[in-house]
């Protein structure tokens, strides 16, 4: 098997590259934003732009990629495009802009919606360009870039500016471009369509004839272009050489194809045209289907086509269509056939009268049909209404092999979709895991159509929905195999022996030889299947390794994945490994075959089982371990073997692979996808249409939901009326009582209901009223009933503030329906979702919540808060690993939980015994939960009764005060609450707290009879089922987990009524929709009532690994961000609490309204400046270090050693100011950048006491979520701006700062981009090079925008900074020796007082000295920067700033006093230190390993 060769990295181009192109110059003169006076419009310049920098360099990307960068197409392509100018090279050039967006992946029509008049015209030039002949005025490339314009315009129909353009092209009266015969027939079929068709009949008769003829060529465009790709592809040879350009537009025109099927607006119309062409019988018999390199991928996409022309859905109603009405169908074909051929063709009376399972395999339709002439066969195509009618005497035009193959595709039995799913083997073998058509490389550059499937806006069904995500998650997870397969096995270094067998010249972790493989059981198919139910087989291997890699294989748990691999090197003992060169020829790799670990046997044979019991010590180093195969493959392999004569894969394997068990969920998720797919998915009515993206988006808005409440109860979610009556502006409030003293919280509100739609009201006055009416809220306060007398009865309340769009979210999250809240950074999202979840549980008590986040951590934080809330914390549960982080001596996972109600049961029934003891009653009521309740109904509840006949109102008089006191039956239960406990003010009042007493000793009976099930379940696994069924209201989990535990939560019988999902907008599609199916319908109806989804679109998606998943299937759409795409209502949070106003000021315009909360500009921490800085924020200039700017000393391993030298210093300056080092992050947007400043701070300041470690050195994507005081955020590229071009990864690493931000780039290549105009503006307003205040100690006085009173001080590079660091800290180390000197000369009293001091002082200046010298901060002793007596910060203070030139620090006079400041690794740490004047990076091979 041929190894794919490695395709080409797109190098981007330099900034002194771009500043020399002849494209730059160009700019500069007629459309750079930055430049002040342009040249007026001059459409010969975009026709030479178009030939001399596109055509000639054949579309080059690079230079496509400067012309879009440049902001040609906003600035001077569509500001000046209008009818008069337009032109081949016009259109081109916008076509070729637009492509280059979608390919980069940042919005392309912006600017064609600012400015859409004369986008209709361009559009029509643009579809007849597209139909143009091949050898005429556009080439055949030129065609295929039309062709990738108008795929993508299809594919943006939320788009109303295209969405009417490309409507007139697949609308009904599409069907102009049918035979009459064809189009009769399916308009018979649809009576209701025949109304419509004469409408549009007679609606075309009134039109003139231009605007008809414009019309008709609208069309029958896609019928036309059918055609003329028809055309295009039989002038592809069978052998002779063809171009590549031929191959492109080929695949180009497939891939169209496929989207307009898979999409139902499309497809509704288009299907039928598609069909009626038989553009799928043409491709099968094509010459490019039979080349085996240039149609590989060709007949991929052919295949993917196929699959959309039968999908199982009616293209007028788009109901899904089940098995049985499939059968139907292809029933009534071939039965129509059979009396067509009965009727009119007498050598087909065999095939008529056969039955229909006998003749609809393709090899009896062959048998039968074949031996027909051309003419009887197209006479029989002609009679279905396929083919129009052969006029008689005259010859059929098209061949046998044609008609031939019409025939029998048509009428052939086809295997279900569910049936080819379930035969599907779950884990990739080496076909699939090299095929770069299917997964690519990381090298993807956007530019080639891949066989892939796409996540865009609408599904055509729930099957098609989770057929998609099930192959990209599937081939997601296959190229992080190929990943760790290359990495182990090269590890290993397979190599061909002596003789001829395999030699392991290496050793890896994660991978080891096999010893012996043997499959042990092959168990009979179930009835109705073909393959096996289930497949085991024994693996040996040796673990001669260190013990804790031996504890690693031998913790291998059940179900987790491990992977079998053959090799047969060819290359002798001793070659070396490249790893630029193709991977499969080098190791001489044979087969993959995945398997799933059933456990490790003991020394009898036995499968070790995973439980509580210890495991058994086994002897010696062989182990083996049980596995199961994938049924579906070894039947298949089987097969091959039998059949075929192929080796038997099952006796080769000589490698087995284990992986990390975080990445290694796959195989759970795909079963849970594929169980999905084979069951009846009911999803809630209100959810189903708007999943698939149609109908109306807002329908399942609470505001439209049947099932509104109108009166909800918001516990404490107010503070106060007044909070109540801001948190809804522009609604007239009625609070049910007039006393102020009264109107205090909780509260609850009745809202008026719009009942549906209303009947038209023609009166005024009506209508007034309504709205009045409408705007009216009816506010009740009502009083918690007393709890009881001890402190701990109290409720906890909330203590927040709420804004009233953040009331607006919790509102509609307490409704049924739909809620989508976007959450900005620092708008309080979580306590929001707190809030709702508080507010559900005491409004719907009986109800239970979900809540599914992405990450842990997020998990974590919600968890928190909840317990800060009045919720009980015996309803909460949490499943899944992370528990373990959470910051409370509590545990909430299922095993805590258990543990927690055992003795939260032995605490209550020592109560009861204290209790019963207190009431004198005999024997021993606290027993059991059983005992108690009896104890309870007998004793406790007949004194209660006797007490209130006692002392409730009798008749008219009031009964005395001190009764209520007299007759409680329990004083001495209740002697150790704070007393009195009555307080003899108003028998109201006594009463209320006597009423508290017994529902505090009520709830100790109830929840013992909640725990009574405790005692009759005695295994800790069937207590905590019972409790995640039963017992608990609020469960939570990640959605990994969701996926991953999906069939045991419903086998269960798991139930719950509402979902709400943090951080929704990191969550993958797929893991969105799982938690919505983790219960059993009832009655064929979902129970589920509400679905909170909280997230923030503008921030990162979930993170996809293969870019091409990422941009060609747009797999990295969340579902949250597809539900805005398709506009779905948001509730958006418009008040940030996080940051300060001007830090906010630099993302706030990717938002709606973003403002701030008071205490933003309230409290000191914020309006303080930053000690020892000018600026709360800056951008830093820097340029080349050494001549070098960026460097990757492996691909996409981004470092930028000047940077990170100065992003160091700067931390170091700021700690010996005295800023904690912890509320200082060091930020990064690439993983090189990263390691490399890792190292530089383990060098200069990790291990020194009076500077440390900053808080976090981390990645921007890594640190979403969090956030800190001071960050450090170095941008890294100086040749192209790269990944950062995502607004989302602009806006996460600007919101992480609260109160200062610095930043580190290259200005000028930052500041030309288009998408991140709002913030470089911004930033490039100040500056650009650090200023400083050197004198000014932390913490200062100084507010935020004050002139300092000290010395400010300007930086103007990285060396200077270096240096000055290092005098600063030689001044601090020489102060403090100063310092421990005066205290030898004290008084010897003085000195007896100081002496312990100044031991330490001694100690800590003698370690500050070695911490020095080991953290490279002093340079050698040759260095004579060292001699200088004046540290550089001591300067002139006559000035208010002082720029310091190279020479005054040194620097210049010196180049070797950064020599020890700048010597440092450029990989990942541990490595040999390479000094910068070595000028370019070191390359390192392992520090790639870790990606992200």
């Amino acid at each position: 098997m041929a190894a794919p060769a490695q395709p080409k990295k797109i190098v981007a181009p330099t900034v002194s590259q771009i500043n020399a192109e002849f494209v730059t110059q160009l700019a500069c003169k007629y459309w750079a934003p930055h430049i002040k006076k342009k040249s007026p419009f001059d459409i010969k310049v975009i026709e030479e732009i178009y030939e001399k920098e596109i055509v000639k360099s054949r579309f080059a990307i690079r230079k496509i990629m400067l012309l879009e960068f440049s902001q040609y197409l906003e600035n001077y392509l569509w500001m000046n495009y209008s009818p008069e100018v337009s032109s081949k090279a016009y259109l081109m050039s916008i076509c070729c802009m637009v492509n280059e967006k979608f390919r980069e992946n940042v919005p392309a029509w912006e600017i064609f919606k600012k400015k859409p008049d004369h986008f209709p015209f361009f559009f029509k030039h643009i579809l007849k360009a597209a139909l143009a002949e091949t050898d005429g005025e556009f080439s055949l490339h030129e065609q295929t870039v039309l062709l990738l314009f108008l795929d993508h315009c299809f594919n943006s129909l939320e788009v109303d500016l295209i969405r009417s353009q490309v409507q007139q092209l697949i609308s009904l009266p599409m069907w102009m471009g049918l035979q009459a015969a064809r189009l009769e027939l399916e308009l018979k079929k649809t009576p209701k369509l025949r109304k419509f068709w004469n409408l549009i009949k007679k609606n075309d008769e009134k039109m003139d004839p231009e605007a008809r003829e414009q019309a008709y060529q609208e069309r029958r465009f896609l019928s036309q272009l059918i055609q003329k790709f028809i055309s295009v592809l039989k002038s592809v040879p069978l052998s002779e050489p063809v171009t590549m350009d031929k191959v492109h537009y080929c695949e180009r025109f497939i891939e169209l194809m496929i989207d307009l099927e898979a999409l139902l607006p499309t497809r509704r119309w288009f299907n039928t045209i598609l069909d009626d062409s038989h553009l799928l019988v043409h491709c099968y018999l094509s010459n490019l289907v039979r080349r085996e390199e240039d149609g590989h991928l060709f007949s991929q996409l052919l295949d993917m086509l196929k699959f959309y022309t039968g999908f199982e859905i009616n293209d007028q109603t788009g109901n899904a269509l089940t098995e049985n009405e499939m059968t139907t169908i292809h029933y009534d074909r071939i039965t129509s056939l059979q009396r067509a051929a009965f009727a009119h063709f007498t050598e087909l009376y065999d095939f008529a009268l056969s039955n229909v399972a006998e003749v609809d395999t393709r090899e009896s339709l062959v048998k039968f049909f074949g031996p027909l002439s051309s003419n009887t066969l197209h006479q029989v195509a002609s009679y279905l209404c396929l083919l129009p009618t052969l006029p008689k005497n005259e010859d059929t035009t098209f061949d046998k092999e044609f008609l031939l193959e019409l025939l029998v595709s048509r009428h052939e039995r086809r295997i279900s979709q569910i049936q080819q799913l379930n035969q599907m083997p779950l884990y990739p073998t080496e076909k699939i895991i090299w095929d770069e058509n299917i997964v690519p490389t990381e090298y993807y550059s956007g530019e080639g159509c891949l066989a892939l499937p796409k996540l865009n806006l609408q599904f055509l069904t729930l099957h098609d929905y989770l057929l998609r995500n099930f192959n990209l998650f599937r081939l997601e997870s296959t190229y992080e195999i190929r990943q760790d397969i290359e990495d182990s096995v090269s590890r290993m270094k397979p190599w061909q022996s002596e003789y001829g067998g395999v030699v392991f010249g290496g050793w890896a972790r994660m991978a080891q030889p096999i010893v012996a493989f043997t499959v042990v059981e092959v168990a009979k198919p179930n009835i109705g299947e073909n393959w096996p139910t289930r497949v085991r087989a024994d693996v040996t291997i040796n673990l001669n390794v260190r013990d804790h890699i031996k504890d690693e294989w031998e913790g291998l748990r059940k179900h987790d994945v491990c992977f079998l691999i053959t090799v047969r090197p060819t290359k002798p003992y001793g070659t070396k490994f490249d790893r630029r060169r193709p991977f499969i020829e080098q190791v001489g790799l044979v087969y993959v075959r995945g398997c799933e670990i059933q456990g490790m046997l003991d020394d009898k044979g036995r499968v070790i089982e995973d439980g509580p019991e210890p495991r058994p010590n086994l002897r010696g180093e062989s182990r083996t371990f049980r596995v199961f195969l994938d049924p579906n493959q070894y039947q298949q392999d089987m097969t091959n073997t039998i059949q075929n004569g192929a080796e038997d894969v099952y006796e080769t394997f000589n490698i087995i692979m284990r992986r990390k068990p975080k990445e290694n969920n796959f195989k759970a998720v795909l079963e849970t996808i594929r169980n999905l797919m084979n069951t009846d998915c009911v999803v809630p009515d209100w959810l189903h249409d708007i999943i698939l993206g149609y109908g109306d988006p807002s329908s399942a808005h609470y505001s439209k939901m049947p099932n509104q409440i109108a009166t909800l109860d918001f516990n404490d979610t107010f503070l106060s009326i007044e909070h109540l009556k801001a948190s809804f502006p522009g609604h007239n409030v009625k609070v049910t009582v007039e006393d102020p003293a009264l109107q205090i919280p909780p509260f609850r509100i009745t809202f008026p209901v719009r009942s549906g739609k209303g009947k038209k009201r023609k009166d005024a006055d009506v209508e007034d009223e309504d709205t009045e009416e409408a705007k009216t809220l009816i506010v009740e306060p009502h009083v918690i009933p007393n709890r009881g007398p001890y402190p701990y009865n109290q409720p906890k309340r909330n203590t927040i503030q709420f804004t009233h769009t953040q009331i607006e979210a919790i509102r509609a999250g307490m409704q049924p329906g739909l809620t989508m809240v976007v959450g900005p950074p620092g708008t309080g999202k979580t306590d929001v979702a707190v809030q709702i979840i508080s507010n559900i549980y005491h409004n719907f008590p009986e109800q239970r919540t979900l809540i599914v986040t992405h990450s842990n951590q997020a998990l974590n934080q919600l968890f928190e808060k909840i317990m800060a809330l009045d919720i009980d914390e015996r309803h909460l549960l949490r499943l899944g690993h992370g528990e373990e982080e959470l910051e409370t001596e509590k545990d909430f996972s299922r095993y805590g939980r258990v543990n927690y109600v055992l003795a939260r049961r032995i605490e209550l029934l020592e109560e009861v015994k204290r209790l019963q003891k207190s009431l004198g009653v005999p024997g021993d009521a606290s027993y059991t939960c059983e005992t108690a309740g009896y104890f309870f109904l007998y004793q406790v509840m007949s004194r209660w009764e006797e007490y209130i006949s006692k002392v409730k109102n009798k008749g008219s008089t009031l009964p005395d005060v001190t009764e209520v006191s007299t007759f409680f039956p329990f004083h001495e239960y209740f002697a150790n609450a704070p007393q009195p406990i009555f307080k003899g003010r108003s028998y109201e009042e006594d009463m209320e707290i006597a009423e508290g007493c017994f529902r505090h000793i009520k709830k100790i009976f109830t929840q013992l009879e909640e725990f009574r099930a405790s005692e009759l379940l005695r295994s800790g696994l069937d207590r905590s089922k019972y409790l995640l069924v039963k017992e608990a209201k609020i469960i939570a989990m990640t959605c990994t987990h969701a996926a991953l535990k999906r069939h045991d939560l419903v086998k269960l019988g798991f139930k719950y009524d509402n979902i709400l999902m943090e951080e929704a907008a990191q969550i993958l599609e797929i893991e969105t929709f799982i938690p919505l199916l983790l219960q059993n319908p009832q009655d064929g109806f979902s129970r589920l009532k509400r679905w909170i989804m909280i997230g923030d679109h503008h921030q990162l998606p979930p993170v996809i690994k293969n870019m091409a998943f990422q941009k060609y299937s747009n797999m990295e759409q969340s579902l949250f961000t597809r539900f805005v795409r398709v506009g779905v209502p948001t509730v958006d949070l418009d008040a940030q609490g996080r940051a300060r106003a001007s830090l906010c000021n630099l993302y706030n315009w990717r938002y709606k309204n973003l403002g701030n909360l008071p205490h933003v500009q309230l409290l000191p921490e914020f309006s303080t400046a930053n000690a020892g800085l000018l600026y709360d924020f800056q951008l830093i200039n820097v340029e080349d270090f050494q001549g070098v700017g960026e460097s990757e000393p492996n691909p996409y391993f981004y470092q930028n050693l000047g940077e990170a030298e100065y992003v160091v210093a700067l931390f170091m300056y700021m700690c010996l100011l005295g800023y904690p080092a912890d509320r200082i992050s060091i930020l990064t947007t690439y993983n090189g950048q990263k390691h490399l400043i890792r190292d530089i701070i383990n060098r200069r300041c990790g291990n020194n006491p009076l500077i440390g470690r900053p808080n976090k050195v981390t990645t921007v994507d890594r640190f979403q979520g969090q956030q800190n005081d001071y960050i450090l955020l170095s941008l890294v590229r100086t040749r192209a701006v790269g990944h950062l071009r995502d607004v989302r990864r602009l806006v996460v690493a600007m919101s992480r700062a609260r109160l200062g931000l610095y930043i580190f780039a290259r200005v000028s290549l930052f500041q030309n981009c288009f998408e991140l105009t709002p913030a470089f503006s911004q930033l490039t307003a100040r500056p650009l090079h650090l200023h400083i205040i050197p004198t000014e100690p932390f913490p200062t006085t100084r507010k935020n925008g004050e002139r300092p009173s000290h010395e400010v001080q300007i930086i103007k590079n990285m060396p200077q900074m270096a240096n000055f660091v290092y005098n600063m800290y030689m001044h601090l180390i020489q102060t403090t020796h100063h310092y421990h000197q005066t205290l030898l000369q004290l008084p010897p009293a003085m000195v007896e007082e100081g002496e312990e001091v100044q031991s330490q002082e001694t100690e800590l200046e003698t370690e500050e000295e070695a911490m020095t010298v080991q953290a490279g901060i002093i340079p050698s002793p040759t260095d004579t920067s060292c001699s200088q007596e004046t540290p550089a910060f001591q300067t002139d203070t006559t000035s208010d700033q002082t720029e310091i030139t190279p020479s005054e620090t040194g620097v210049s006079s010196n180049p070797e006093a950064i020599s020890a400041l700048s010597e440092t690794t450029t990989t990942v740490a541990g490595a040999v230190p390479a000094p910068a004047e070595a000028n370019m990076p070191q390359d390192a091979t392992s520090a790639s390993a870790e990606t992200e």
